[in-house]
């Protein structure tokens, strides 16, 4: 295999604990919306944040994954008729009471229409396996870790450039590879609604967890 120079930038510890300081007060400005404005996004910026979720680490180099950004209004009518579809069977039986009382202090149920006005939905797709020039298949190793980290980037990128973003993951998803054209080697990972939120727009009033909660150091 051929091998190039590791491009890597060197802080001094001033440098670097500003920077990871400044990074996390970002990100913690980062909430999930569900009032979306119609504002159009600019364009190339979406562009920009896909390459930074393309350059996430992955399995063996594989890069499992394919981003398909909907702007077209009657795409996005399709897109959320199916999901509204699916969310009113969620609501209505196939979710256990435990998940629906999860749910209950986030207001959500099968009405979305953020689909339709937000500007932009990003549909991601795991691919289960790779395929070469000569048609030879060639599995894809640590695929759901690697599209997870992947789209991880996506939303930190999104926020960083000032739009908003929401993830939703009607179940099942098939419809998206047949509204989308996508082969069924690929399996819906999640939907992300993307754009600006309504001025109006609310958000609920949580919390997160701890450092001592979420990490150990030994």
């Amino acid at each position: 295999m051929a091998m190039k120079d590791l491009l890597f930038t060197y802080f001094d510890e001033n440098e670097m604990q500003e920077r990871a300081a400044a990074f996390y007060l970002e990100m913690r400005r980062r909430r999930t919306v569900r009032d979306f404005s119609s504002r159009s996004i600019p364009e190339g910026i979406i562009k920009d944040c896909i390459m930074t979720a393309g350059s996430a680490v992955s399995g063996a180099n594989m890069q499992p994954w394919h981003f398909v950004v909907v702007e077209t209004p009657e795409v996005k009518r399709k897109i959320r008729i199916a999901a509204e579809k699916e969310e009113k069977a969620f609501y209505e039986g196939k979710a256990p009471k435990e998940w629906l009382a999860a749910l209950a202090h986030l207001g959500t149920d099968a009405e979305k229409p953020f689909l339709e006005k937000a500007p932009a939905l990003i549909a991601i797709f795991q691919q289960r396996f790779g395929v070469l020039d000569d048609g030879t298949k060639v599995k894809h190793y640590y695929a759901t870790e690697s599209v997870g980290i992947a789209t991880g980037l996506l939303i930190a990128a999104l926020h960083h450039a000032g739009l908003a973003s929401l993830t939703h993951t009607p179940s099942p998803m098939g419809f998206l590879n047949e509204i989308l054209e996508r082969p069924r080697s690929e399996r819906p990972f999640l939907l992300l609604v993307v754009g600006y939120p309504e001025e109006s727009a609310k958000v609920p009033d949580i919390g997160k967890k701890s450092m001592s909660e979420i990490s150990s150091f030994i």
